[in-house]
């Protein structure tokens, strides 16, 4: 039987005291676990005093996704309160999600401490809340919320609540480690004796307070679950949430089961990435699978192995989740994967050309300074197409300028004046924006939209400034990575430099010259390869 993937990262994940989504950074991370292929994606959960989750149910409606359930998250009725009068599971109805998930209480210390009813209304507000909601939607989904804990102090009891949950026709009831502090054995001893009680498929949602989040995902699928829920790069409340990028890898690879993102892979680090990028937090170097150094080899024994027999001291092929050996102690770090890359750019090319070396220098060269390319597929294209001679440039910068002025009123006005040379003609634009960066961006779309009418379906979705190193004073290292978006798809630049301005505006230039190399189809095929769909 297939194994159902169900992210998270939208609500729970957005729970992480680093992490607050926007709606853009909400709407782009759907569409990237949709297309990666991920079976649902948990939108959040929409009611009156969450303005942001409301409005993200209505724009994602618009979106044409490939294959991902949105569902909408929320609880059962309150106590004392028939399903049709209670507002939240109204909001729930009202979101229009196809799936809806609710969580219920199945330790008996949380009903009669913490929401103060009985046992007996705690059954029946499961119940009703799910029968309720099964006739206003295509699914629905029940997490049992402190299941494990709740079975350890009256198995009976939280049994009874699993019965509710399937009287009410649920269609998949989802056990949970709400604190995390369950052992892997006594997850799967409870999960075998769940299923000799309930009939309805069961799934799995953990936390990893106990530092077994994964572990205990897996057990539970060795036991039966069919959906395991979770976040990319584990992010969640307090010390995460099962780590959905580590989960996938290991069903695929470790246990042979079948799943619809086992396809895609070869791209899991570059997934991991994208979604460091869009939440503005640094990538776990020593991530499993997908880290810079899942696959480093330091010191000399480890090398001579490896290059003799890479199994001996690799568990998988890197390429097959989309990473690299590096060989911390040669010149030799992150070479195979970017010769792949090259080979798709420019068919043929030999990996001993001294194009390639000189190619892979400027690589290592920029990345120890901070760019990012993973997560930055566009810009990575861009440099390999101008270094290899293949790109004309089809307007050069002349010079440009950011004037931020304050008002005797205090009002902050910033201005940018941009000066390009297209052919044999002169673009010189000035425009005022909220601030120097979107100064800067309308400045150069308007020197640029006269002889480059593309540029008016161009949309900038996503801005994100990370300082970079221990260095975190004004003039620090930043990182800049942007989303340009059109009716198309989208892409992923990235510019660095101890000068913010300096970092945006060679974001930008590149963001903007990508797509009228697209355009022109000097960069052949590239919509089908844009960051969201290559995953």
């Amino acid at each position: 039987m297939k194994v159902l993937l169900y992210d998270t990262t939208l609500r729970d994940g957005n729970q992480d005291r680093k992490i607050s989504l926007s709606l853009a950074d909400k709407v782009q991370i759907a569409r990237i676990l949709d297309h990666f292929g991920f079976d649902y994606i948990e939108g959040g959960w929409p009611n009156p005093s969450n303005p942001t989750d409301e409005e993200f149910f209505k724009l994602i409606k618009d979106v044409k996704l490939k294959h991902a359930k949105i569902a909408a998250f929320g609880s059962t009725r309150r106590p004392g309160i028939l399903p049709e009068n209670d507002p939240l599971l109204q909001a729930l109805i009202k979101s229009e999600a196809p799936v809806k998930t609710i969580f219920g209480k199945s330790w008996d210390l949380h009903v009669t401490d913490v929401i103060r009813t009985t046992l007996e209304e705690n059954l029946d507000m499961i119940e009703s809340s799910v029968a309720y909601l099964k006739e206003h939607s295509e699914e629905v989904i029940y997490d049992a919320e402190h299941f494990f804990d709740g079975y350890k102090a009256n198995p009976e009891y939280a049994l009874e609540t699993l019965k509710a949950a399937e009287l009410g026709h649920a269609d998949c009831i989802v056990l949970c480690d709400t604190n995390g502090g369950t052992m892997p054995w006594e997850i799967e001893e409870i999960v075998k004796k769940v299923q000799t009680r309930i009939s309805t498929p069961l799934g799995i949602h953990v936390h990893n307070d106990s530092g077994l989040a994964v572990a205990n995902s897996i057990y539970a699928v060795k036991a039966g679950c069919v959906m395991v829920q979770g976040v990319v790069n584990g992010y969640g409340e307090r010390c995460g949430n099962a780590n959905l990028t580590t989960i996938a890898a290991d069903l695929k690879f470790k246990m042979d089961r079948d799943f619809a993102a086992a396809k895609k892979l070869s791209h899991l680090r570059q997934l991991s990435g994208n979604i460091d990028q869009i939440v503005n937090l640094p990538s776990d170097v020593h991530a499993p699978y997908v880290g810079d150094a899942a696959f480093a080899h330091k010191g000399g024994a480890h090398i001579d192995g490896v290059m003799k027999v890479s199994r001996s001291f690799e568990h998988i092929d890197p390429h097959s989740v989309g990473n690299d050996r590096v060989f911390v102690t040669s010149d030799q770090a992150g070479g195979s994967l970017v010769v792949e890359k090259l080979k798709a750019i420019k068919p043929g090319i030999d990996k001993k050309d001294p194009v390639v070396a000189s190619l892979l220098k400027e690589i290592k060269e920029r990345e120890n300074a901070g760019w990012h390319f993973d997560s930055a597929e566009a810009s990575f294209k861009l440099l390999v197409y101008r270094h290899l001679g293949m790109v004309k440039e089809p307007f050069k910068v002349l010079n440009y300028r950011v004037i931020e002025d304050k008002t005797p009123q205090g009002v902050s006005v910033s201005q940018a004046t941009v000066k390009l040379q297209v052919g044999d003609k002169i673009s010189h634009q000035v425009s005022e924006g909220d601030g120097p960066v979107n100064a800067l961006d309308a400045a150069l779309r308007k020197a640029l939209l006269p002889f480059f009418p593309c540029m008016g379906s161009v949309r900038l979705d996503d801005f994100k400034v990370r300082v970079l190193g221990s260095n975190v004073a004004s003039d620090a290292t930043v990182r800049v990575w942007t989303t340009f978006g059109d009716e198309h798809g989208y892409w992923n630049m990235v510019g660095v430099s101890s000068n913010i301005i300096e970092a945006c505006w060679t974001a930008f230039v590149d963001g903007l010259t990508y797509k009228i190399l697209l355009e022109d189809n000097v960069i052949p095929n590239a919509y089908k390869h844009l960051d969201v769909a290559s995953v």
